[in-house]
This record gives structure tokens, sequence and C-alpha cells, in this order.
């Protein structure tokens, strides 16, 4: 039984990962710029149990791009960024959620897994403490490759106000 969960706070924009109570590692990280909220299209990070359903990305190197939920052969660097200064860039790693909650998050049209949320990495250049994503829960690279390896599919996760 895996007795790691992660908590992620969207107060503190903080992703703590526990094992039983003691803390193994945390991360500043970027929540929703719309806030908390699961409805679809929302552009808001869901609150409530979720878990790591999928794991994508593993021996990607670090700035791999993915596009629906793909390596696109490309590597992001900062020219890359300058030529789509509004992408909200997905790399390195990705861990898709599922809500656990029906009508919460589970379901329906607050379903974060048909939401496509996500933990990933971002440009290293993203602002980590502060809300600004669209939803997904943005971590700089080096920590979302770290915290990939400490994690398993199945792995609980609570998304906290």
């Amino acid at each position: 039984m895996n007795s790691r969960f992660i908590e992620i706070s969207l107060q503190r924009q903080t992703l703590t990962l526990y094992e039983c109570d003691s803390v193994v590692a945390s991360f500043l990280v970027s929540t929703a710029a719309n806030g908390p909220g699961e409805e679809i299209n929302s552009e808001c990070t869901p609150l409530g149990r979720h878990e790591v359903d999928e794991k994508i990305g593993a021996g990607c190197i670090t700035n791999t791009v993915f596009v629906g939920r793909r390596a696109t052969g490309d590597i992001y660097d900062a020219n890359l960024g300058k030529i789509n200064p509004e992408k909200d860039w997905i790399l390195t790693r990705i861990l898709w959620l599922r809500g656990l909650e029906s009508g919460l998050n589970k379901g329906g049209s607050v379903d974060s897994k048909a939401r496509y949320i996500y933990i990933h990495g971002s440009p290293d250049s993203s602002t980590m403490g502060i809300p600004g994503s669209r939803g997904c829960i943005r971590m700089h690279n080096d920590d979302i490759v770290k915290l990939f390896e400490l994690v398993e599919v199945g792995t609980p996760v609570n998304i906290l106000n």
C-alpha cells in the first residue's frame, strides 16, 4: 500500500508530498489564475480528492514540449517562448489527475480527468508561488522531475483552498 500522498494548497501555492505524516518534499507551484472551481472550460483548479491516474514523460529530457500528452520533439527555450508568448507550456513531465468525488471533481461537466487537469512542468522563467495557470498545477522542471520519481500511479492528491 502506498503511504505517500500529495497535498496542494491554493492559498499557499504549495505542493507537499507526505509519507504518512512526514514531509518528503515541498515545492512552490502555480495554480489557476481564475482560482478554485470544477466546471469544464472554467480554467479553474478543481478542489477535493484526486489521484495520479497517469504518469507521462518518463525519460524525456528537461524542457520537452508536450501537446495532447505527446512529446512533440521540440525542446522549450527562451526563443520558442518569445515566438509563442501566450502559450501555456506543458513541459518535461505530466501527472494526469483523476477526481474521486462524484459531482465535485468526477463525472459530468466537473470531471478533472476529462478537463485534462495535470501537475506538469513549465518554463523555469514562470513565476511560482502565485496563481497563473489555466487550471493545472504548474511546477518548475527540476521540481516536477523530482516529484515524478517520488510518486506512483494511484498516489492520492488532495487539493485544498
